[in-house]
């Protein structure tokens, strides 16, 4: 069975000129008994929510996964697939892509990344059994990690945070094999992995990882662990290889067709390119029986719920708000517009919380240390930790990088609706994972607060001014800049409905109310809209965000008062607004007015709406940031930068 996914492995690289077929033939023997005797699925229901996770930390060994995924029989890893591994349009990329076939959990091959979402499935998990009883969820993650995943800097936020929450259904096979691309691992490490984990909280075994009776008895071993597991499974790349085995030739290019040879040769198998014995094919898809009884049992179960809680069960799992949700939101917006508050974004987005958290029990906050600068934490949430999994809030201490993957981790499992928080200039931290949400399509939210040089006195180290435009230069992630607690609310309310990753920028200092007059419809949502008309004829339209939408109302009163016509627009998603028909774009943007965009950040993504969409250059100008900031009180700053009403309308005068 294991010289089954060997096989495999070298055909498929070897046809796609590319790949890298030395991890998989080092850890099939390991990945074999974890599936036939241990790993909890069935490929005739791949979305399972009580399946056990099975997560390839270790990327580039794609062929692993998708030689599992076709021999375990799940429908659409196709042995055409499989000989399409690399090629455009395949299900087999290059590096396990979450989407693009079932049983594929999540998208890796940045190394480490895969380990921290395993964390986050854990905690997942855990959150869901607390929720709903064992007898519906109770089941393990399972990682396969390398050398690199254990070298990069995440992997330490991630198993520290793990040894901390006794995450005991986590389990890490580390293929221990001593080989990097450049050579002998110990050209570059020399750490002791054990001794690594075990100060970390861990439980610790070594093992020979082509011992089968050695491996079954540690994955049994595991199974009755208070604490997550490390399992260093000590391997030799490109196993059967006859002069690359062990080599770092073995790790990131076909083997070549004397070594192919070689290799089936040392297997004893006698099979051609991409063939495999109708035997053998039968034992891998016996291996789904104990998931598929599994599951029966598990139906029966749940069908014993009430309907109301498989209802509720079910909601969840699907990722589908409450629909209190959106009433919640609503009275909230109504509030604000009546009270008209003075409030930072930070603490509107608290405001927000407190209203979404009590009719929507799945999300699970946190903050990377920052609890009172984010304002994350709102009353009756409890604190997740080993005695309390009931709780909703996690202290995810200061690692951003581990936070934001594990976050994809809980949004990959399902069932639970993560946000977290911590400076938007520490995005650049969390940037690997947050980049791994887009192009996953995940819902996880960042409530990233200090979004500008308005957070004063931290000065420039903390004070973004290029965060803004990286967010935004991300495909399918969606950056919210609201205004006041009105766009806040909104943007909470999109970023629990969507199919996508948010970026929640809010502000340190206070900000007034613009938003005074209630209205159900969710403007935010249009990404754009207009907040005040001109009341003279239209000579000006002037473009903000955020804590600069308050300057752009304050620039337009000047001009007013000088007869000159100046509409305001807020624009708290350029994502949102570009996804708009044209029609509405262009009721927003109407050409011949000269346009001013404000932001207190750098003018790179802002050329689109100054200038395109019926602007122009002759006709268009930007006030906001050209270098980093500076320590000083934030008002003093906007002045020193020239963040300020008089330059707005400055530049608009000098436009006419």
């Amino acid at each position: 069975m294991a010289n089954a996914l060997r096989v495999l492995a070298m055909d498929a690289v070897q046809a796609a000129k590319s790949g890298h077929p030395g991890m998989p033939m080092g850890m099939a023997d390991v990945a074999t008994v974890l599936f036939d005797s241990h790993l909890k699925f069935d490929p005739a229901d791949p979305g399972w929510p009580d399946r056990d996770r099975f997560v390839l930390s270790a990327g580039h060994g794609s062929m692993l996964l998708y030689g599992l995924l076709h021999l375990t029989g799940y429908d659409d890893m196709t042995l055409d697939q499989i000989k399409k591994f690399r090629q455009l349009g395949s299900r087999t990329a290059g590096h396990p892509e979450y989407g693009h076939a079932a049983g594929i959990e999540t998208t890796t091959g940045p190394l480490g990344q895969g380990l921290a979402n395993a964390v986050g499935m854990a905690m997942a998990e855990r959150s869901m059994a607390a929720r709903f009883g064992p007898k519906l969820v109770d089941h393990r993650t399972y990682v396969i990690v390398g050398d690199g995943c254990l070298m990069e800097g995440i992997s330490q936020e991630a198993i520290t945070l793990a040894g901390r929450q006794k995450l005991s259904e986590l389990v890490v096979l580390w293929d221990d094999n001593g080989i990097s691309i450049d050579g002998e691992l110990s050209l570059s490490d020399a750490t002791d992995q054990l001794a690594r984990f075990a100060a970390c909280g861990w439980e610790v075994r070594a093992i020979d990882g082509h011992d089968v009776a050695a491996i079954d008895a540690v994955l049994a071993w595991a199974g009755t662990n208070q604490r997550p597991t490390l399992i260093a499974c000590k391997t030799s790349i490109g196993l059967g290889a006859p002069t690359k085995q062990g080599t770092a030739k073995a790790h990131g290019a076909p083997l070549g067709a004397d070594e192919i040879a070689g290799a089936r040769a040392a297997y004893g198998w006698k099979h051609g390119p991409f063939e495999i014995p109708e035997a053998i094919r039968a034992d891998w898809r016996g291996t789904a029986a104990r998931g598929a009884a599994a599951r029966a049992e598990w139906q029966t179960r749940l069908g014993k719920l009430s309907g109301t809680r498989q209802a509720e069960f079910a909601r969840v799992v699907a990722g589908e708000a409450p629909k209190k949700l959106a009433g919640a939101i609503r009275a909230l917006k109504r509030q604000v517009a009546a009270e008209q508050p003075k409030v930072a974004t930070r603490k509107a987005s608290e405001m927000a919380l407190a209203a979404i958290n009590p009719v929507m029990p799945e999300t699970i906050g946190g903050s990377a240390d920052l609890t009172g600068s984010n304002n994350t934490l709102t009353a009756g949430l409890g604190t997740f930790d080993v005695g309390s999994r009931d709780g909703r809030y996690v202290y995810y201490g200061i690692r951003e990088h581990a936070m934001a993957a594990a976050m994809n981790g809980m949004a990959l499992h399902g069932g639970v609706a993560p946000y977290g928080g911590t400076f938007l200039c520490f995005t650049d931290y969390a940037r690997g994972a947050i980049r791994l949400s887009a192009l996953m399509g995940l819902r996880v939210v960042y409530v990233m607060t200090h979004d500008s040089i308005g957070l004063g006195q931290d000065g420039p180290t903390h004070q973004p001014v290029e965060h803004l435009a990286m967010l935004r230069a991300t495909p399918g992630l969606n950056l919210f800049r609201p205004a006041d607690a009105v766009e806040t609310a909104e943007a909470w309310e999109i970023a629990l409905t969507s199919r996508a990753p948010s970026v929640l920028a809010l502000t340190r200092q206070d900000l007034p109310t613009v938003r005074t007059r209630h209205t159900n419809l969710n403007l935010t949502a249009r990404g754009a809209y207009v907040l005040a008309e001109a009341d003279h004829k239209r000579r000006a339209i002037l473009l903000a965000t955020g804590s600069e939408v308050s300057i752009a109302l304050e620039a337009k009163a000047l001009l007013e008062a000088r007869g000159l016509g100046a509409r305001v627009v807020s624009m708290p998603c350029f994502e949102l607004f570009a996804a708009q028909d044209e029609a509405y774009r262009r009721k927003v943007l109407p050409g011949v007015a000269v346009r001013v965009g404000v932001e207190a950040a750098v003018r790179q993504g802002w050329d689109r709406w100054l200038m395109g969409e019926r602007g122009s250059e002759k006709k268009a100008a930007f006030v906001g940031m050209e270098s980093f900031g500076a320590s000083a009180p934030a008002g003093e700053l906007y002045k020193h930068f020239g963040i300020t009403a008089e330059a707005v309308a400055e530049k608009a005068l000098a436009l006419m």
